[in-house]
């Protein structure tokens, strides 16, 4: 059974030092040289968006360049989030379809969306060192998502799902990545991690990853949240 490797109040107060954070030292001078460069972007670390009692965290890989590190939401500005809130608005999981800037009134049920990574790597690209450094940030939400009765994390990636096995302490040869697999992380509680391959613009346009299939990803996670002793 699963339970948090630290007193949950201490991770969750982790949270509250993320906009500050900058222990990254390469992903802090390359923010920093992006906002002077682009000055009205958010060029910080992002924090998670959507329902604090939410069913469902989605964990995506690190903010986008003209995305979350622009706009300051996860998924918003770029071609990711496209697929990303149309998906969640057919199945009921945002009030719509779009998800256009951190200021508009989009509003996700029973859903929560974070990264892996909290500020924008080069070349989208995070090394180990920066994944395990953010990784007690994804470790407090995960905790603050389990206390809350979070049943289903879906990881977009690999990366995605390490860091949320990393998080657990969980053996990652025990848990294949794999589009579709869904794996049990704690038999009593019903909580379980889905992988999907993210929905970025490579994999969508090189039909890795095809509209068909990331619904049927969120058509079985829906179907297990309604009858979770399925």
């Amino acid at each position: 059974m699963y339970s948090p490797a630290h007193d949950c109040s201490v991770k969750v107060n982790a949270l509250t030092d993320l906009h500050a954070c900058r222990q990254c030292p390469r992903l802090a001078t390359f923010l920093q040289a992006i906002k002077n460069h682009h000055p009205d972007y958010h060029a910080q670390p992002v924090e998670a968006f959507g329902d604090r009692t939410a069913k469902l965290l989605i964990v995506g890989l690190a903010p986008g360049m003209h995305g979350a590190n622009r706009t300051g939401r996860p998924f918003t500005g770029d071609y990711a989030g496209i697929l990303l809130y149309q998906t969640l608005h057919k199945f009921g999981l945002a009030t719509h379809a779009e998800s256009v800037s951190a200021q508009d009134d989009l509003q996700l049920l029973g859903c929560r969306i974070t990264n892996a990574v909290k500020c924008l790597p080069p070349d989208n690209k995070p090394v180990l060192q920066e994944i395990k450094q953010c990784n007690t940030f994804l470790e407090a939400e995960l905790n603050e998502f389990i206390q809350s009765g979070g049943m289903a994390i879906l990881a977009l990636g690999t990366v995605a799902h390490q860091a949320v096995l990393m998080a657990l302490q969980r053996k990652p040869g025990l848990y294949r990545f794999a589009h579709g697999a869904v794996h049990e992380l704690n038999a009593d509680s019903g909580l379980k991690l889905y992988d999907s391959y993210h929905c970025s613009r490579y994999n969508t346009q090189t039909k890795r990853l095809t509209t068909e299939m990331f619904e049927q990803v969120f058509t079985h996670i829906v179907k297990d949240l309604r009858n979770p002793s399925s």
